[in-house]
């Protein structure tokens, strides 16, 4: 569905659209610039004819020039929206962090083992979120009746790590478990390894991940704790169920 007119009828029955679609690789039928560009823009111009609101989910760490076609793809949606004349707001959530989450599930796996392999290079800073507050976060959006204020919700958590340091915290070391034993990898071998895992769609590190690891994942300014009202929960070996996550909300 590249065109607008493939949308109009959809985005009609709505009173807000939101776009949380996108791809880790590419496959058959699924091309980074079909699902990360020209449908979205085709859904922006829809909802600019429709009168309705947009919420679109990007990323943080997009810049110019990036080597990944899964990180410059997702650029050229951002700006084909900004150029639709929809009323729209980009979100760009950091590392989420939830049960279930495919990505998510992985890190825990890899937290839990005895040594963690970190690549030299991941010196960028993470501001890991709860997907629960992330959910409550695009509930809030929904309510506001224009994005004109609010074109860019870049969100996150309050706490500031590196991938390593992550890996320690998934493990519980401040919940009083034991540290892993961490073992630098050279940059040449972590890129190597994140192409071999996009090559055979092994895990959900991949060379858009290797960059982003290498560059602070950090929403400048946090509008998180403006939407909740709140500090955003912290990640933890503990974490908050969803039934007191509402609760407390």
């Amino acid at each position: 569905m590249l065109s607008s007119q493939d949308w109009l009828a959809h985005v009609q029955r709505v009173d807000v659209v939101i776009n949380c679609v996108g791809i880790l690789r590419q496959r058959l039928g699924e091309r980074y610039e079909e699902v990360h560009h020209r449908m979205p823009a085709a859904l922006a111009q829809a909802c600019a004819q429709a009168g309705k609101r947009l919420i679109h989910t990007s990323a943080l760490g997009l810049h110019e020039g990036a080597k990944s076609r899964f990180l410059s793809s997702k650029l050229r949606g951002e700006q084909a929206i900004a150029a639709s004349g929809a009323d729209y707001c980009i979100v760009r959530p950091s590392l989420i962090d939830g049960m279930g989450g495919f990505g998510a599930s992985w890190l825990r796996m890899l937290a839990s083992w005895p040594v963690h392999f970190v690549p030299r290079g991941a010196t960028g800073q993470i501001a890991a979120v709860q997907a629960t507050d992330l959910g409550l976060a695009y509930a809030k959006l929904t309510q506001m009746p224009s994005f004109e204020t609010l074109r860019e919700a870049n969100l996150g958590g309050e706490r500031l790590f590196a991938y390593g340091e992550y890996l320690q915290l998934l493990r519980g070391v401040e919940a009083g478990h034991k540290a892993a034993l961490q073992v630098p990898l050279p940059n040449w071998m972590s890129r190597i390894g994140a192409h071999l895992c996009d090559l055979f769609r092994f895990s959900p590190f991949s060379y858009g991940h290797w960059i982003l690891l290498q560059r602070d994942n950090v929403p400048q300014p946090n509008a998180l704790p403006q939407l909740l009202g709140r500090a955003p929960h912290h990640i933890s070996y503990q974490r908050i169920s969803l039934k007191d996550d509402f609760r407390m909300s």
